[in-house]
Formats: structure tokens, C-alpha cells, sequence
């Protein structure tokens, strides 16, 4: 269904969205945004205990009020509504074109595509949980992934990096960061958080609220290997050091 959307599509329901979720900040202080809030944040705290009992009643009952209280929101409902819709649409459409044929006649030039190898990447998306890299020898494949809650442990002593710029991106809600870099190996830093603290190779922010960093090593633009690492946090902590 949504390889038949256009961009624009996209983009007005997108913009639709937002317009409801500002009216609804607007003019019903809130709605159930601040439940929705305080429902991912004692989940997050159930997660974290999990083992316990407490913290696995915490979290279930948790995500049961962060469900309702998304599933409350007027952007969240008009989304739903557009689904189904866009989806009935596009089925009447698909049935009407089944009913064609278009014949392949002899001659016809054929699209030639260039071959490409589909690979597993290092980490998959996750939501919930921790991921680390394995304590044994691994490939080395870029990481560009996002979650929402858990921590990010990357070892990259344990991998033979290229002679080229590897690619470490991460965007994460709640939860700590940690990448340890071997000595020879040069290191671009962009971090940005919204609250927590950053420990990179001996520089500490033990406060960041609403802020961007930048660092990286003096011979990073001419030697390689090098990695660059690009990090986005809604709250936690991220700590860059050498192993």
C-alpha cells in the first residue's frame, strides 16, 4: 500500500499530524501528552529492574496507560483514520488495474539493474533492550540504527575496521551510549542531547540540557582508519574512550 503514496502524500499527512498535536497543546493543555510521558518514563524504570517483580508489574501496567494514552491523541486517531482510508483506496485501485493486461511484446527494452549483495547489518532496530557488539572477532559493518529504550555498547577492538571512514549512527531515547576506539584509530565525534552528560576521551559534561557536541581527533581529516560517530539523545548518557 504505501509504495503507491507519493511523497507529497506523505508530507500532508505528516503536516496534518503536527497541526493536530500543536492544536491539541494548544487549546486542551496537553491532552493526554503528560500521561504519555510520565507512562514511557515508568516504563523505562520497569525495564531497568525488570529481574525484580515490581519492575516487570510496573512495566506492563505502564505500557498498557502508554498505549491508551497514545491511542487518545487527535493526531494519533487522524493518522489511524488516514491508514484505513489510503488503504481502501488503494485496494479498489489495485483490483481495477488487475483487471487489465498489459502484454510484453518481443523487442521490449528490458531496466538493467546494477547487482548488489543484500548483508545483515551489525545491529537491528530495537525498542527495548540492550545491544552490544560480541566479545569475539566480528565484521565490521556501519551501524545506523534508533530505539527508544535501552543502552548502546560498541567495542570496536574486537573488529578490523576499513581503510576508509566507518559510520557509527545512533539515535536513541532513553538510555547510555558507550564506545570504546582502539589508539590508532582517529575519531569525529557529533553528539546532541536533550538531558545527560557526555564523557569523551578525558572532556566531561556532566550537565547537557538542549545541547550539541563536536569533537574530534587533530589527525582525523588525513589518516585513516577513522570512524565517524553521529549520536542523538532524548535523555541518557554517552561515554567515548580508548581501549
Amino acid at each position: 500500500m504505501f509504495k503507491r503514496l507519493t511523497t507529497d502524500t506523505y508530507n500532508w499527512i505528516l503536516i496534518i499530524g503536527v497541526i493536530l498535536f500543536i492544536f491539541e497543546i494548544a487549546f486542551f493543555f496537553g491532552g493526554t501528552i503528560i500521561p504519555a510521558l510520565f507512562s514511557g518514563f515508568f516504563m523505562y524504570i520497569g525495564w531497568k529492574k525488570f529481574d525484580q517483580l515490581w519492575g516487570k508489574i510496573l512495566f506492563w501496567i505502564s505500557l498498557v496507560g502508554l498505549v491508551f494514552a497514545v491511542l487518545n491523541l487527535l493526531a494519533v486517531r487522524f493518522l489511524i483514520i488516514a491508514a484505513i482510508v489510503l488503504f481502501i483506496l488503494n485496494y479498489s485501485k489495485s483490483k481495477k488495474e488487475a483487471e487489465r493486461f498489459n502484454p510484453i511484446l518481443p523487442g521490449t527494452d528490458e531496466v538493467m539493474m546494477d547487482p548488489v549483495i543484500e548483508m545483515k547489518p551489525l545491529f537491528d532496530h530495537k525498542l527495548f533492550d540492550d545491544q552490544e557488539t560480541e566479545d569475539a572477532a566480528y565484521q565490521w559493518r556501519d551501524v545506523n540504527i534508533h530505539g527508544a529504550f535501552g543502552d548502546r555498547v560498541i567495542d570496536l577492538s574486537n573488529t578490523v575496521l576499513p581503510n576508509d571512514t566507518a559510520v557509527i549512527s545512533i539515535r536513541h531515547l532513553m538510555g547510555n551510549i558507550e564506545i570504546s576506539v582502539p589508539y590508532e584509530v582517529e575519531v569525529s565525534i557529533h553528539h546532541s542531547s536533550v538531558f545527560g552528560r557526555a564523557h569523551i576521551f578525558g572532556k566531561h559534561h556532566w550537565k547537557l540540557m538542549n545541547k550539541s557536541l563536536l569533537y574530534q581527533t587533530p589527525n582525523y581529516d588525513n589518516s585513516y582508519p577513522r570512524v565517524k560517530i553521529i549520536t542523538s539523545l532524548f535523555s541518557g548518557d554517552i561515554e567515548v574512550k580508548r581501549i
